[in-house]
C-alpha cells in the first residue's frame, strides 16, 4: 500500500476488489481487522493481555470510527478427521446434552431398555457368577476427572481406609503421592475383600451395602484383574449388565469415554493412528482410510449408540443432511418433562440448522468430516456460526465468501450478508465475483497492478462510478466480460483417448458414468453439493492414485465406482488444492517451487566458492554454516514485549539478507545470494535467461501473473490466490515441455501423460488473472 486514504461507510455493504496481490487482504485483514481487534484487546487489563497476543500497531497515520471486528477467513485450518459439520457449528454439543438428559439407555447386546437392579439382585448374581473366587468390592469415587485428590485421601484415612485404588493401582492414604494434575484419574475405594461363598453371604451383603452407599448407587467388583460394575439405578433385565449414568462425554468422538475403540473417533481405519493423535496432523488429512469395521463409520462406542431419543441414536441424527435434520427437529413437540429439559436444546439446534440452510449448506450431512469440506464450505460454516451470535455494531470482514458457490446459490449468501448488515453491522468483503460487486453499496478497487505495481486506490464508489473510471481494470472487465473461448476449440471425436469412470456411487452420486477426454481442458461443474468433488477428488483422483502406484499383483479394486478405464497411458497424477503452502517464514516461492537448489549449485560452482571450498549447503538459509546465525536465516528477529505485541525487526547483523558476510562475498554476475533472494520474478527471468533449468519455472510464475513476487517472500504473507498459483507452477515445472511428437496425440514426448486435478483454481483471482490462468492451462 502506498500512502492511500480509504473511507468505508458504516452500516453498509462494501466490496474491496482488484487484481491478485494489489493489497486487498492487507487493507481488510492487516489493517481493518487487526486494528479493530487490537483496540478491543487494549481495553483489557495488562494481566489479561499477556494471555491473548494482540496484533502490532499497523503502519497508518490514523484510523477513525472503527468498530469491533470479526474476520471470517478461508485460509484457516479446517480441522482434522474428528471435526465435523456438527462439531464446527456446536450442533453436536447440544445433541450430546439432549441424549444425556432425554435419551433412553438400551443394552448394546440385548437391545432392551435399561432398568435399575435391587441390591438383592446384585448379591444373587455375584453368588452365581463368582462362586469360589476371591473378589474385592470397590466403590467408585472419581471417574475420569483431573486433580491431585489429597483431600479425598485424607477423608478415606479418617474413615479407616489404608489405601485407595488409583488408575488400577493401590496407593497408601497416609503417604499420598502427588498425582498428575493434568491427567484424568479413576479412583475407587476398596471396601473389602473376601471369597464368594454361600457361607459368607452376610459379609458380602454388608460389603455391597457399604459399597453402594459410598459409590452413590454404583458398586464395582474386582476379580482376576477384571472389573464388573453393578448399579441400583441402571442394569439390563436380560443379561444383568450394569451401566453408569450417561455423561455428555459418552457421546463425544473426541473423548476416550465416547470414541470407538478401533478407530478412536475418526470413523476410519487409518494406519498408525492411535489415541495420542488428534486427527489434525498433516498425514491423516491426506489419508482417507477405509470405513471402520467396528462402528461402521459412526465413530462412537456401542454403549453410546445404544442410547435412543425418539427411536434414533445420535449417529442416526448426525447422518442426516441439514435440510432433513431441520424438518425432523422442527416436527418434535416436547411434552411434560421433555418440555422443561429439551425446549431450549431443540431451539438451539434448530437455530444453527437454519443458519446453515441460509448460507446455502442445506445439502451437507452433519457428520461430514472437516478435511472433506471445500475452502468455501468451511468459510460459510464459520459465517453460519457468526449469524447465531446476534451482534450489533460489529464490522464483519469476509474473504471471498462466494468460493465454491454455484451462481444459483450466490443469491442466498448475499441475502444472508444483507441480513447481517440489516442488524446494524458493517460488512466488508474481499471479492472478485461480479454479482457480489454489483450488489455492493460501496466499492474500493485497488491496483493498477500487483505487488510493487499495486497498492493504490484506482476507483471508489458505486458500480456506475467504477465503470467510468479509466484506470479501473475491474470496471473494464465488468463493461466487457472475458470472451470465450479464449483459444481455438479442440474437437473431441472417436479417435480421442478417453478416461472412463463407470457407475460412480460415492456419497450422493447415483451410479454416474463419466467420459473425460485426455489431452483436453475438462471442467466439472454443478450446483453446490451436486457431487463434483465426490466424482473428481473422491472417485477419480483417489482411485487413480492407487492404480498408478500399484506394482502388479491382484486385480485392483476401485472403491466408489465399478471400474475406471483408459488410465493406462497416464504416467503422472498431480492435484492442486486450496490448502496453504507454508506456515513458516523459511518457506518462500524459490524453495517451494524448487528452483532454489539449482541457484545454490550455481553459486557453489563459482570460482570464489570453489577456492573457499563452499558446497551448495553453504548457500542455504535453513541450515547452519552459511546463514546469518543472529537471526537463524530468517532475516528478521522477533522481540518479545511483555504486555505488548511482539515486534519484528530486520536483523541488525545481516540487515535482512539472511546470510553471513563470508557467504555474501561470493558473487555471480555481479549479485550476491542475498540480492538474488530479494529479486522479483520479472527481474530473475532476465537474470537467469541463459539457464533453462531455472528460467523455465520463473517463466511459469510470470505467465500466471506472479512476476511481482520476490523469490524470498515468506509463504505466510501470500494471498490465497498467490498460494494456489505457486502450487500450480510447482506442478507444471516438474514436467519439462519438449517438442510434441504427432504420434503421441498432444502428450509431451518422453514424459508420458500427466493428469492435473485442480480444485477451483480461480479462487482469489481477479478476472484479469483468470484470463492469464486459462491461457497457462491450455
Amino acid at each position: 500500500l502506498r500512502n492511500v486514504d480509504i473511507r468505508i461507510p458504516r452500516q453498509a455493504f462494501t466490496v474491496i476488489t482488484g487484481v491478485s496481490g494489489s493489497g486487498k487482504s492487507t487493507v481488510a485483514f492487516d489493517l481493518l481487522f487487526a486494528e479493530g481487534q487490537r483496540r478491543y484487546l487494549e481495553s483489557l487489563n495488562a494481566y489479561a493481555r499477556q494471555f491473548v497476543q494482540p496484533a502490532s500497531r499497523p503502519e497508518v497515520d490514523a484510523l477513525w470510527g472503527i468498530p469491533p471486528t470479526v474476520a471470517i477467513e478461508q485460509r484457516t485450518s479446517r480441522g482434522g478427521h474428528k471435526s465435523t459439520v456438527a462439531t464446527l457449528t456446536e450442533i453436536h454439543h447440544f445433541l450430546r446434552l439432549l441424549f444425556t438428559k432425554l435419551g433412553v439407555q438400551h443394552c448394546p447386546d440385548c437391545e432392551i431398555p435399561i432398568e435399575p437392579q435391587t441390591p438383592e439382585t446384585i448379591l444373587t448374581r455375584l453368588l452365581r457368577e463368582h462362586r469360589g473366587r476371591e473378589v474385592t468390592v470397590l466403590a467408585p469415587l472419581i471417574t475420569a476427572r483431573k486433580g491431585y485428590y489429597t483431600d479425598l485421601a485424607k477423608w478415606a484415612l479418617n474413615k479407616g481406609f489404608r489405601t485407595l485404588r488409583v488408575d488400577g493401582e493401590e496407593l497408601p492414604t497416609d503417604n499420598w503421592p502427588r498425582l498428575d494434575r493434568f491427567k484424568e484419574h479413576d479412583i475407587q475405594l476398596p471396601v473389602g475383600r473376601l471369597t464368594v461363598d454361600p457361607d459368607q453371604e452376610a459379609q458380602l451383603r454388608e460389603l455391597l451395602a457399604r459399597g453402594l452407599d459410598f459409590g452413590k448407587g454404583v458398586v464395582q467388583v474386582l476379580a482376576d484383574r477384571e472389573v464388573t460394575a453393578f448399579s441400583t439405578k441402571r442394569a439390563c433385565p436380560g443379561c444383568g449388565r450394569s451401566f453408569p449414568e450417561p455423561d455428555p462425554r459418552l457421546f463425544s468422538y473426541n473423548s476416550r469415554h465416547g470414541w470407538c475403540p478401533r478407530c478412536f473417533g475418526t470413523g476410519q481405519e487409518l494406519t498408525g493412528f492411535d489415541e495420542e493423535q488428534s486427527g489434525e496432523e498433516g498425514q491423516w488429512r491426506e489419508e482417507q482410510g477405509r470405513t471402520c469395521r467396528t462402528c461402521e463409520g459412526r465413530r462412537l462406542r456401542p454403549e453410546a449408540l445404544a442410547v435412543l431419543y425418539r427411536q434414533r441414536n445420535i449417529a442416526d441424527y448426525s447422518e442426516l443432511p441439514v435440510l432433513e435434520a431441520e424438518e425432523i427437529f422442527g416436527g418434535i413437540e416436547p411434552t411434560g418433562r421433555e418440555r422443561a429439559i429439551g425446549a431450549d436444546l431443540l431451539a438451539e439446534i434448530l437455530a444453527r440448522l437454519a443458519f446453515l440452510r441460509e448460507v446455502g449448506l442445506g445439502y451437507l450431512s452433519l457428520d461430514r468430516a472437516a478435511p472433506t469440506l471445500s475452502g468455501g464450505e468451511a468459510q460459510r460454516i464459520r459465517l453460519a456460526a457468526q449469524l447465531g451470535s446476534n451482534l450489533r455494531g460489529v464490522c464483519y470482514i469476509l474473504d471471498e465468501p462466494t468460493i465454491g458457490l454455484h451462481p444459483r446459490d450466490n443469491r442466498l449468501l448475499l441475502d444472508t450478508l444483507a441480513r447481517l448488515e440489516g442488524k446494524g453491522n458493517t460488512v466488508v468483503v474481499v471479492e472478485h465475483d461480479e454479482e457480489t460487486i454489483r450488489r455492493a453499496e460501496h466499492i474500493i478497487d485497488l491496483g493498477p497492478g500487483a505487488g510493487i505495481q499495486g497498492g493504490q486506490v484506482v476507483a471508489e464508489g458505486t458500480v456506475a462510478q467504477l465503470l467510468k473510471a479509466p484506470d479501473s481494470l475491474t470496471g473494464r472487465f465488468l463493461a466487457n466480460p472475458l470472451p470465450h473461448p479464449l483459444v481455438e476449440h479442440r474437437p473431441v471425436d472417436n479417435t480421442t483417448e478417453v478416461l472412463e469412470v463407470l457407475e460412480a456411487n460415492l456419497h450422493n452420486l447415483k451410479d454416474v458414468d463419466a467420459r473425460l477426454p485426455l489431452g483436453r481442458l475438462v471442467c466439472v461443474t454443478g450446483v453446490s453439493g451436486s457431487g463434483k468433488s465426490s466424482l473428481v477428488r473422491g472417485v477419480l483422483y483417489g482411485n487413480l492414485k492407487n492404480l498408478l502406484g500399484r506394482r502388479g499383483g491382484r486385480k485392483p479394486t476401485t472403491p466408489g465406482c465399478r471400474e475406471i478405464r483408459g488410465y493406462q497411458n497416464i504416467k503422472r497424477l498431480l492435484e492442486v488444492d486450496q490448502t496453504p503452502i507454508g506456515k513458516t517464514p523459511r518457506s518462500c516461492p524459490a524453495t517451494y517451487v524448487g528452483f532454489w537448489d539449482n541457484i545454490r549449485k550455481l553459486f557453489a560452482g563459482t570460482q570464489e566458492a570453489r577456492l573457499r571450498g563452499y558446497g551448495p549447503g553453504r548457500f542455504s538459509f535453513n541450515v547452519a554454516g552459511g546463514r546469518c546465525e543472529a537471526c537463524e536465516g530468517q532475516g528478521v528477529k522477533r522481540i518479545e514485549m511483555s504486555f505488548l505485541p511482539d515486534v519484528e525487526v530486520a536483523c541488525e547483523v545481516c540487515r535482512g539478507a539472511r546470510f553471513n558476510t563470508e557467504t555474501l562475498e561470493v558473487i555471480y554476475k555481479g549479485k550476491d545470494i542475498g540480492q538474488v533472494l530479494a529479486m522479483d520474478v520479472d527481474q530473475a527471468v532476465e537474470f537467469f535467461q541463459p539457464l533453462p533449468a531455472i528460467r523455465h519455472a520463473l517463466q511459469l510464475l510470470q505467465d500466471v501473473g506472479l512476476g511481482y513476487l520476490t523469490l524470498g517472500q515468506p509463504s505466510p504473507t501470500l494471498s490465497g490466490g498467490e498460494a494456489q498459483r505457486i502450487k500450480l507452477v510447482t506442478e507444471l515445472a516438474k514436467v519439462r515441455p519438449q517438442l510434441p511428437d504427432p504420434r503421441t496425440r498432444g502428450r509431451a514426448a518422453g514424459n508420458g501423460h500427466t493428469l492435473y486435478v485442480l480444485d477451483e483454481p480461480t479462487v482469489g483471482l481477479h478476472m484479469a488473472d483468470v484470463e492469464r490462468l486459462i491461457r497457462v492451462l491450455h
